[in-house]
């Protein structure tokens, strides 16, 4: 992950990198959210650590990460003869795409806000320089 704005404009990136950029997700992360949405079944923590070849402990706080940024979505099983299991599957794309584009607007408008009390603050120095100087 760039370390700037600037690097970030200067490299290249995939749609996959809005996973890092606005969650901070990892690769693992996102090879996970890949794979769920590549399948048309729902998975288990246990089946995705096996795809992934990852420890399940691993997996697991992976699959946590995705539940908690809002891409994945977590559906309990219940067994007949008593207990259940939970299965994991990606959310709706465009409601993803949605709630980042929301996420970027509200970015956006507190970066203006904030350029906006930079200007103020440090705008025009030369004013400030001659009222000094008198």
């Amino acid at each position: 992950m760039a370390n700037s704005m600037s690097e970030m404009l200067r490299q290249d990136m995939t749609c996959e990198g809005l996973l890092e950029c606005f969650h901070d997700l990892k690769e693992l992360d996102k090879e996970i959210f890949q794979l769920l949405c590549e399948r048309s079944e729902p998975l288990t923590v246990d089946e995705i650590a096996e795809q992934v070849d990852r420890e399940r402990s691993t997996a697991y706080r992976a699959v946590q990460r995705l539940l908690s940024a809002g891409f994945i979505q977590k559906e309990q099983v219940n067994y007949e003869q008593g207990g259940y299991y939970h299965v994991y599957e990606p959310r709706d794309g465009e409601e993803i795409a949605r709630e980042m584009q929301r996420t970027l607007n509200d970015w956006y408008a507190k970066m203006g806000q904030l350029i906006g009390e930079f200007d103020e603050k440090y705008g025009d120095t030369s004013e400030a320089d001659a009222a000094a100087a008198e």
